[in-house]
């Protein structure tokens, strides 16, 4: 996943909708897979592991799909869209008689995940179940309306799996998808995923809406903290000018605290570049060196966890070191990419090495890291088009660090707003 579209949101002054009243739409689907977790069967049926962790997905299948009977289905999904036993819920529910699945729509990088950062699978039909397959990939509004009603559907399901940071665009696909269906008057589905870095707090600055992109619609913090119903249930009631008919299916057995390896269930990187959960803990931080002229590890078997440049030596692992950052410590690495920045060069650079995940604070580590590696390598530069600030949500994180702010003052520089997206978002939260 790379941040890199540079599009508007164009949404206006949104309806305000009470938790009690959004939540109300949300009845039908919790109550109907509601069953104890020792009874499921069938696809992605509870195998021990993860405390009897079902997915939205299980949950749904254990019930029968009573929720969708009736009605002529799209699924929104990618490969991380699969049971316990690795099968894909596309697949499952094609062979399935109970689901009329007639249309897949695949995000960026494609719904069999063909397509490398910036790319995605165009439109075809899946040759393993002759499905539709149409492509949401930088569509938005009524361009994105047009595509579901093209594909007849009348219900519009969301099964991807997120890793719980503003700039990894799916949570973008999911609000895109939503508007587009209030637009299309089409009722809206989300399947819960755990959240795989811990849903126990957000963290890091809020965007400022002048910065939206697709990397970042609306002011939510760096690390949200959310699963995918979560963030639905909030985009529902607070950023959609028009809400759509929303329903959940929340898993159980997932805690807030919970790291992925919990859950018990298989991992698929979600993305080229996200390919193990400990990618994913350290991402909300280290994603800050695309807007900069280091390595963010891309074309690396380390990406996210490997950052570096031409001209880098042990000079910034000292300095990180120094910072005394909670559950981290770095490494002096040197690495070649394959692609990406300083494609088949060997460069120096860091290796971030997580000890402590539950002390471990990624965006506080991202911001530490970018002041050290300005200070001790000379050749430090942003990004010309200022695409740190697109990630970061406003230009305070790049005019602070270049002003000599230390990690502590910057970190301060969000406060208020965090706090405020807090409040905001103790009313959706689904999960203890």
């Amino acid at each position: 996943m790379r941040a890199h579209d540079t599009r508007n949101d164009h949404g206006g002054h949104c309806m305000k909708l009470s938790r009690r009243s959004l939540l109300a739409t949300t009845t039908a689907a919790v109550a109907a897979s509601a069953a104890p977790a020792a009874a499921a069967s069938g696809p992605g049926a509870a195998q021990g592991g993860g405390r009897g962790l079902r997915t939205g997905f299980e949950r749904l299948a254990a019930d029968g799909y009573a929720l969708l009977d009736g009605r002529r289905v799209g699924v929104v999904t990618n490969p991380t869209g699969i049971t316990r036993d690795v099968r894909h819920i596309v697949d499952v529910m094609h062979a399935d008689g109970r689901v009329d699945l007639s249309a897949v729509f695949g995000p960026e990088h494609g719904f069999r995940g063909t397509a490398q950062a910036g790319g995605s699978e165009g439109r075809y039909d899946d040759p393993a179940t002759g499905l539709p397959v149409y492509d949401t990939y930088l569509k938005s509004g009524q361009a994105l309306a047009d595509v579901f009603t093209a594909s007849g559907v009348d219900t519009v399901v969301f099964d991807i799996q997120d890793v719980g940071a503003r700039f990894y665009t799916y949570i973008w696909t999911l609000f895109d998808c939503m508007e587009a269906a209030a637009l299309a008057g089409k009722r809206f589905v989300v399947l819960d995923r755990p959240n795989p870095v811990t849903g126990r707090a957000a963290l890091g600055p809020v965007l400022h809406k002048e910065f939206a992109t697709f990397v970042g619609r609306q002011p939510i913090s760096q690390a949200h903290g959310m699963t995918v119903a979560e963030l639905a249930l909030l985009f529902n009631a607070e950023f959609l000018t028009e809400p759509v008919p929303l329903e959940t299916v929340r898993m159980s057995g997932w805690k807030r605290s919970d790291f992925y390896d919990a859950s018990g269930l298989p991992w698929v990187p979600p993305s080229p570049n996200m390919p193990t959960p400990e990618t994913a803990l350290v991402y909300p931080g280290t994603c800050l060196f695309e807007g900069t002229n280091l390595s963010e590890g891309r074309g690396t078997t380390r990406p996210f966890e490997l950052l570096g440049a031409e001209g880098i030596d042990g000079r910034w692992a000292a300095e990180a070191n120094g910072l005394g950052l909670a559950g981290v410590r770095f490494r002096e690495a040197y690495f070649a990419p394959t692609f990406s920045k300083f494609q088949g060069r060997t460069i120096g650079g860091v290796q971030l090495h997580v000890h402590d995940r539950e002390a471990f604070d990624p965006v506080r580590t991202g911001i530490g890291l970018l002041i050290t590696a300005r200070r001790s390598w000379s050749g430090f530069a942003w990004r010309p088009d200022n695409w740190i600030d697109k990630l970061t949500g406003s230009t305070r994180v790049r005019t602070m660090i270049d002003a000599g702010a230390d990690t502590d003052e910057v970190v301060a520089g969000w406060r208020d707003e965090l706090a405020g997206f807090r409040r905001m978002r103790r009313e959706y939260l689904l999960y203890r």
